[in-house]
C-alpha cells in the first residue's frame, strides 16, 4: 500500500499506527460495529486504540480529533478502572466563563453570606468525588469562546472559535463550506435513542452554549433569521430558532428553558412581558406556534408562576422563554417584571419532566451569565450567579439517583479575574484587603494593605475590561459602576483612585481592569471538571476538552449504541471514528 503524501511525512512507526487506525476504521465499516446495549468496555482498552502521530496543529482534522479523544478517554477510564460502569442519565453543567479563581472567590463568598468560615466553605459540586482539568484552546485560538468550547464538549471535536456544531474545515459564515461538515452533538444522540432531551439556561437558549447542543452553524451569531446575511439564507442556513423549533427528529427536545423570546416570535408580535418590546423574526414565522401545533401535548410558559402551575410530572414536554433577551442575573432577578424562575428551579422542573422517559435523558444545563457578569467586570454578580449555579447542581443531586446518573460539572473557558494580595483569614471576599502588604511583613502590621503609592486595593480585580479608571463616555475617570458599556475609554491621567472611602461590596462595584477595554476577555488557563456518578471516576489528571464528550459516551450505553449504529465504533464496542451527521439524519425516527 502506498501511503498518502501526509503519512508518507511520519515516521516509520508512526505510519504503522496510522496503518492500524486506518484498518480498525475499515473493520468497522464493514459490518463488525456491534448495535444495541453493547457490553461494558474490556479492561486495558486504552492500548487498543491506536491514534495517527501527526505534525500540530497542521495535521489536526476531525477525524483526528474524535479519535484522538476516544483514546484519550479509555485510557483515563482503564486508569480508574470506571469501564465497567454504566449511567443511564447524564447531566452536563456549564458555568459559562467559570474560572477556577471565580469558583474559589464564590466559595468563599458563599460562605461569608451564610455566617460561616467562607475558605473552607464548598459549593455542591466541590464535594464531588473526582476532578479534572480541562484544556480549553481551539483549532485556531490560544484563548477560546463559547461557541467552539461547547461544541468539542457536545461532539468530541475540537473546532474553530465562532463555530456551533461545525467543524474546522470551512470558512466562517460560509453555508455551502460547512454542508458535511456538521457534527453530531451528544443530545442528538439521545434523542435518536429514544432519551428524553432538554437545554436549560440563563442566557438566551439561541445562545453558543445552549445552541451547541442541538444546532449546525459556521456563526454562533445566526440565533435569528434576521441576522444572517440573504446570501447564506439562500444557501440553508438557518438560524438557532428556527433549528431548535425544526429539530429533525420529531419529538424535538423535551425540555428547552432559558431566553431568548423574541428570537422565536415575528416582528409583528408584541412581547407579553414588554408590550413596547416586539418579535425579531424577519420571515414572519411565529415559533412559539409552531411549536403548540407540533406538540399538542406540552407546555409553553414564558413566567415563573405559568411554570410552577404545571403538574410537571404529568407534563411531556416544556418550552419555557423567560426573557427576549437573556434572563436577568440572580441579583436582579427578584425585581423582574413578569418573574423569572432561577436556574435551581429551571433545573428541578426539568428533571421532573425528563424522569418520565425509561429510556433515561440527557440534560445540558448552564450558568451563563457568570461569563456575562465577568465580560461586565462586575465580581459580585459574577460570584452570585456561580453561586446560583451550585444551587442548581444541588437540586439535580436532590432530584436523581447517585447509582444511574452521570453529573459533570465544568467551564467552557475561564476570564481574566484575579484573586490576589494577601488578605487575612476571614477578609470580606469583595472588600479592600486587610492583612499584610508581602508575605515577609510581621503579622503584628497587619490591617488595611497599600499599594506602592499608599492607596488600598481589593482582593479581586481584572486584567482586562471596562473596570479601567480612566475617563470613558459613560463615566468619568475613577471607579466604575456597573453597568458600564463605553463606547470610548481614555487613559487614565490620575493614577489609581483612592478606595478608602468607596463601598467595593457594593454590587454594582466594578473591580479595577489593568488594560482598558469595552468588554472584559476570557483566559486561556485550563478549567475544572467536577464529576459524580456512575464513570465519573475517569475524570482525573488534565485532559483535552473534547476528551469530556468520549467519557461520557463510553460510560452511557445508550448513546455508544447510537454511535455504533453510525459505524462510529471499532470492534470492542468504542466510537472512534467521527459520525456522519447524515446518517444520523437517516437513522433518527
Amino acid at each position: 500500500m502506498k501511503p498518502s503524501p501526509r503519512l508518507a511525512r511520519l515516521s516509520h512507526g508512526a505510519f504503522a499506527v496510522a496503518l492500524v487506525a486506518m484498518a480498525g476504521c475499515a473493520a468497522t465499516r464493514s459490518g463488525t460495529t456491534p448495535t444495541a446495549d453493547p457490553k461494558p468496555l474490556p479492561a486495558g482498552l486504552a492500548s487498543a486504540i491506536d491514534v495517527p502521530v501527526i505534525a500540530r496543529p497542521g495535521g489536526e482534522t476531525p477525524a483526528w480529533w474524535f479519535r484522538n479523544g476516544a483514546a484519550e478517554a479509555a485510557r483515563i477510564a482503564a486508569q480508574a478502572h470506571s469501564q465497567g460502569q454504566r449511567a443511564k442519565n447524564v447531566i452536563v453543567f456549564l458555568g459559562d466563563g467559570m474560572s477556577i479563581p471565580t469558583i474559589a472567590a464564590a466559595h468563599v463568598l458563599a460562605g461569608q453570606q451564610k455566617g460561616v468560615d467562607g475558605e473552607s466553605y464548598q459549593l455542591s459540586f466541590e464535594k464531588f468525588p473526582y476532578s479534572a482539568l480541562s484544556r480549553t484552546y481551539e483549532t485556531d485560538q490560544q484563548t477560546p469562546d463559547s461557541a467552539g468550547t461547547m461544541t468539542a464538549i457536545m461532539t468530541g471535536v475540537k473546532t474553530r472559535a465562532g463555530y456551533i456544531g461545525i467543524s474546522q474545515v470551512p470558512r466562517r459564515q460560509d453555508c455551502a463550506g460547512s454542508r458535511g461538515q456538521e457534527l453530531v452533538t451528544a443530545l442528538e444522540l439521545a434523542a435518536a435513542a429514544g432519551m428524553a432531551t432538554g437545554a436549560v439556561t440563563t442566557t438566551r437558549i439561541t445562545h453558543a452554549t445552549p445552541a451547541a447542543t442541538y444546532g449546525h452553524l459556521p456563526e454562533r451569531n445566526w440565533e435569528v433569521d434576521s441576522e444572517i446575511p440573504t446570501a447564506e439564507r439562500a444557501k440553508g442556513c438557518k438560524d438557532f430558532a428556527a433549528q431548535l423549533v425544526d429539530f429533525p427528529i420529531s419529538h424535538g427536545l423535551t425540555v428547552a428553558m432559558g431566553g431568548g423570546r423574541s428570537a422565536f416570535m415575528p416582528k409583528s408580535m408584541p412581547d407579553p412581558e414588554y408590550p413596547q418590546k416586539s418579535g425579531q423574526r424577519a420571515d414572519g414565522r411565529d415559533l412559539i406556534a409552531e411549536w403548540k401545533a407540533r406538540h399538542p401535548d406540552g407546555a409553553y410558559v414564558w413566567n415563573e408562576a405559568q411554570l410552577k402551575a404545571l403538574d410537571l410530572s404529568r407534563t411531556p414536554r416544556v418550552l419555557g422563554l423567560f426573557e427576549p433577551s437573556h434572563m436577568k442575573f440572580e441579583h436582579d432577578r427578584p425585581s423582574d417584571v413578569g418573574g423569572e424562575p432561577s436556574l435551581a428551579e429551571m433545573t428541578s422542573s426539568a428533571i421532573k419532566v425528563l424522569s418520565q422517559n425509561p429510556n433515561g435523558f440527557f440534560l445540558m444545563v448552564e450558568g451563563g451569565r457568570i461569563d456575562h457578569a465577568l465580560h461586565a467586570g462586575n465580581a459580585y454578580r459574577a460570584l452570585t450567579e456561580t453561586i446560583a449555579m451550585a444551587d442548581a447542581v444541588q437540586a439535580a443531586l436532590d432530584h436523581t439517583d447517585a447509582a444511574d446518573t452521570l453529573i459533570i460539572v465544568t467551564a467552557d473557558h475561564s476570564h481574566t479575574m484575579t484573586f490576589g494580595g494577601y488578605p487575612a483569614r476571614g477578609n470580606p471576599m469583595l472588600g479592600l484587603v486587610r492583612g499584610m502588604t508581602d508575605s515577609y511583613d510581621d503579622e503584628a502590621e497587619a490591617g488595611i494593605a497599600h499599594d506602592a503609592t499608599g492607596k488600598p486595593y481589593t482582593t479581586l480585580n481584572f486584567a482586562n475590561g471596562p473596570g479601567y479608571t480612566g475617563a470613558s463616555n459613560e463615566q468619568p475617570e475613577g471607579s466604575k459602576r456597573f453597568p458600564h458599556n463605553p463606547k470610548t475609554m481614555m487613559p487614565a491621567t490620575k493614577g489609581r483612585p483612592d478606595l478608602s472611602t468607596v463601598d467595593t461590596g457594593h454590587p454594582d462595584y466594578m473591580q479595577e481592569a489593568l488594560v482598558p477595554l469595552k468588554s472584559e476577555t476570557h483566559g486561556g488557563e485550563d478549567v475544572a471538571i467536577f464529576a459524580s456518578g456512575p464513570g465519573a471516576a475517569a475524570f482525573h489528571g488534565e485532559i483535552e476538552e473534547n476528551s469530556i464528550f468520549h467519557v461520557i459516551v463510553q460510560h452511557a450505553p445508550t448513546l455508544r449504541a447510537e454511535l455504533c449504529k453510525l459505524g462510529s465504533c471499532d470492534a470492542n464496542g468504542v466510537p472512534v471514528n467521527r459520525p456522519s451527521y447524515q446518517d444520523w439524519l437517516h437513522e433518527a425516527p
